[in-house]
């Protein structure tokens, strides 16, 4: 594991991202097109990030350099509430709550991230949904916000479109679900947005468009000017 780099605000910098459990870094993109200058932190290796990169313990990491930035995402893995985990029976850490206790410990603003399984565990989250901003898929995820920023639910469109069966190629007419192991993984980097990304990454990842409304909403909160 390499050692967590020295963070410094540079004058004239656009506002500091920083991704925990960043993955493959579907949230770090629409942050970045939100206008943040973004890093990525990981205790993997994740050579197909695009942005700077800490191979690193997230919850450390947060708690050593985490007033360094603007404003945090954190996506703690979500397999310890995910239905496909419970029913092969594997055992993943629940790092939900002390993921939220270092959140909390910066004093930064904060957003985390998780699936439907984790709803009892997540305060007041708000639910985001590929067609509330154009995206072919209906990936659900839930978005806990802290430090004195919120998020305001937007509203949920009918799920008119059906929707392809889990791991089956995505007929005309319908959604993919893009999970476990799918086919079409150039049809899913093209619905989601995430042309860099594997089958690993596509599967877990964020829509970028989901990231990108929440840090449009930060920095409409804060007032916080983007560098052009």
């Amino acid at each position: 594991m390499t050692q967590p780099t020295d963070i410094r605000r540079v004058r004239g910098h656009r506002p500091r991202l920083l991704d925990l459990y960043c993955c493959q870094g579907g949230a770090a993109k629409g942050y970045a097109d939100a206008g943040f200058d973004v890093t990525g932190v990981d205790k993997d290796p994740q050579p197909r990030y695009p942005y700077r990169f800490v191979q690193a313990d997230a919850i450390a990491f947060v708690l050593a350099h985490g007033t360094a930035f603007d404003f945090i995402h954190a996506s703690p893995p979500c397999q310890h509430d995910s239905d496909c985990q419970r029913i092969q029976d594997n055992a993943h850490p629940d790092l939900i709550a002390p993921t939220r206790a270092a959140l909390e410990s910066t004093g930064r603003s904060w957003v985390m991230e998780n699936v439907r399984g984790a709803l009892p565990k997540l305060h007041d989250p708000v639910m985001l949904c590929g067609p509330m901003f154009g995206v072919a898929t209906y990936r659900h995820r839930f978005f806990e916000t802290g430090g004195g920023f919120t998020l305001l639910q937007p509203a949920h469109p009918v799920h008119r479109v059906p929707q392809a069966k889990m791991g089956r190629p995505v007929p005309s007419g319908h959604y993919g679900q893009f999970v476990g192991n799918f086919s079409g993984v150039q049809a899913a980097r093209d619905v989601l947005g995430v042309p860099w990304m594997n089958r690993d990454g596509i599967r877990e990842c964020i829509p970028p468009a989901y990231s990108e409304h929440i840090g449009r909403a930060f920095l409409a909160h804060t007032g916080l000017a983007v560098a052009a």
